[in-house]
């Protein structure tokens, strides 16, 4: 099977190296997960979902990451999900045009 997605291991925002110093590649949805975590990140939404305290209005943010995470042409439409399994973690699921699932946590 070929890969159709690759990219580059970013790890606590910076390139992930092997023993020989050689940047470490990721493929797939692997790929896909880092990209729309990225996405998220950039977007802002994490942090403002931290900075909330009404809990409608965090319901109201976690909906916004879900539609960004299904503008990625990747992602199937409608099978985004975010949940907050605690108080530092949000967990995403999503499932790829490839049907593939991804499941990420994101800590906050």
């Amino acid at each position: 099977m070929s890969q159709q997605y690759i990219d580059y291991l970013v790890t606590d925002g910076g390139l992930d190296f092997d023993a020989g110093q050689q940047p470490i590649e990721t493929s797939d949805r692997n790929s896909i997960a880092q990209d729309v975590k990225h996405a998220i990140l950039e977007s802002g939404l994490l942090r403002e979902y931290q900075a909330e305290r009404n809990r409608t209005l965090r319901a109201d943010v976690l909906t916004r990451i879900e539609m960004l995470i299904e503008t990625d042409k990747r992602i199937e439409p409608g099978t985004a999900e975010i949940e907050e399994q605690t108080a530092e973690l949000l967990w995403m699921f999503a499932e790829t045009v490839d049907n593939d699932n991804i499941e990420m946590g994101m800590p906050l």
